[in-house]
């Protein structure tokens, strides 16, 4: 990726938070080839591919209910699609390859139009090559704004990327690598905050801020410490909570894929600092992400009016009468499954570039296969899914076309009730999850640790 091929982007902060507002108008994106400044100002550059030429971006503003059009000129040397998380869109628009659309050819383009209906913190990324095109930086923030301010007062997004980088911090090749794959996936060693190294966090005191989190990384989950401070979870996954809450034990616990909406209160004294820690992999494991500095302005006199957000018209499920389904996640390393133990000795690799299967999910049918549909919902009825994973690791389950509500973990009833896109399945849980299937077609279901889906873990549902 070198010479006249690579658009060279010079990422400044402007670049990085830049937005392009939708108002019924047409947004263009081309994923291409670029040059990114990710371990900051005067270090080599790193060939990155990138939407529009901006790692973690262009972040997308769009309106509920208003008509958004996407065209997407697809300027990489390989097929693309783009696939909108966690948006309640027409089948057609999800951006699967050889389910909901065929891949955008290299050269070629296609057109996206959608209504989002929630307001929320959503995102987008390709769902061809996908290991090898988010890991090298395809992701963008969509954020679906409310119809009014919600009494924030400034809105700060993070988009949460790692990468493993070579010295002269080229990225490491080899995406889709069976052992990361049959294990824990594909841990970059360096983390980023919208495309770059992270700097100090500028903060008034007395400020109410909007934090949006979002975790574009392949496999790396995310718990992070606020010290000093009380942050309140105002929105997961894009929908409001019914009642906020403190997280437990201090810790924002935020997988592959999803989205944190976090009220960050500037309690802090002005000219302090205040580490923000990531601490999900123990102690061996945490590491600071960034700094929370505080200028030296006086404290910020804001209202003390509660913060809420309005609801987002997601159906509520009928628990009386569901259609239910029992899925089992199956495999991985130190499974029967792994290392060529599933359908019937398979090896762990195919033909030449073909990944095999050493993950699955099983049904009442047994285990899934492709693209073939797992089961079918009848179209308006509730459906109430249980999910088992019976393997040594982490799982996010992501739901294309949908947002469920988390209803018990390990037969307890949740404690705080919400609805999500991605939920997390740590070993040996069982979760069930409810929502209404109101919106027909083939819907991919799948773990959001990207090799675990690449190697198996993902079905299709059905709606009709």
């Amino acid at each position: 990726m070198a010479g006249g091929a690579i658009a060279t982007t010079r990422l400044l902060q402007a670049q990085r938070a830049s937005a392009v507002e939708n108002n019924n108008s047409t947004v263009n994106l081309k994923p291409a080839p670029a040059l990114a400044p990710i371990m900051g100002t005067g270090q080599p550059e790193t060939p990155v591919l990138a939407y529009n030429g901006i790692v973690s971006g262009p972040v997308l503003r769009l309106h509920q209910d208003v008509l958004f059009r996407a065209d997407v000129q697809n300027g990489l040397d390989e097929d693309t699609t783009v696939h909108w998380h966690g948006i309640r869109l027409p089948n057609a628009m999800d951006g699967v390859p050889d389910l909901t659309q065929k891949s955008i050819a290299p050269g070629a383009s296609f057109q996206y139009a959608y209504s989002p209906p929630d307001a929320g913190t959503f995102w987008y990324h390709p769902h061809d090559h996908t290991a090898r095109q988010m890991g090298r930086g395809m992701a963008g923030a969509l954020i679906v704004e409310e119809p009014e301010p919600a009494g924030f007062d400034r809105d700060v997004l993070w988009v949460l990327q790692d990468w493993e980088l070579l010295p002269d911090n080229e990225i490491v090749d080899g995406f889709d690598d069976v052992m990361q794959g049959m294990m824990a996936g594909r841990i970059g060693t360096t983390v980023t905050i919208n495309g770059t190294l992270p700097t100090p966090v500028p903060l008034r005191a007395g400020e109410r801020i909007r934090l949006r989190l979002i975790n574009a990384c392949l496999a790396r989950f995310m718990a992070l410490r606020f010290a000093g401070h009380k942050v309140v979870v105002m929105a997961l996954d894009g929908q409001p909570v019914t009642r906020p809450f403190e997280p437990d034990g201090g810790l924002t616990v935020i997988a592959p894929a999803q989205r944190v909406d976090l009220l960050l209160e500037a309690t802090g004294n002005p000219g302090s600092t205040y580490a923000v820690t990531d601490e999900f992999y123990g102690y061996d494991g945490s590491y600071k992400l960034t700094d929370l500095a505080y200028s030296v302005a006086p404290k910020l006199i804001t209202s003390s009016k509660p913060i809420t957000l309005p609801p987002n018209p997601v159906p509520a499920p009928d628990l009386k009468n569901p259609v239910r389904h029992h899925l089992t996640i199956v495999g991985g390393g130190m499974s029967g499954m792994g290392m060529g133990g599933m359908m019937g000795g398979m090896g762990m690799m195919g033909d030449s570039n073909t990944p095999v299967a050493i993950w699955g999910i099983k049904g009442s049918n047994g285990l899934n296969e492709g693209m073939t549909p797992i089961f079918t919902l009848p179209l308006g009825r509730t459906a109430l899914i249980t999910l088992t994973n019976t393997t040594d690791w982490w799982h996010p389950m992501h739901l294309h076309g949908y947002s469920f509500h988390v209803l018990s973990r390990n037969g307890v009833v949740a404690k705080y009730p919400h609805i999500r896109d991605t939920v997390i399945l740590r070993p040996k849980d069982t979760v069930d999850i409810a929502f209404v299937a109101d919106n027909p077609g083939n819907w991919m279901f799948h773990c959001h640790v990207i090799e675990h889906s690449d190697f198996g873990l993902m079905t299709v549902i059905r709606v009709a």
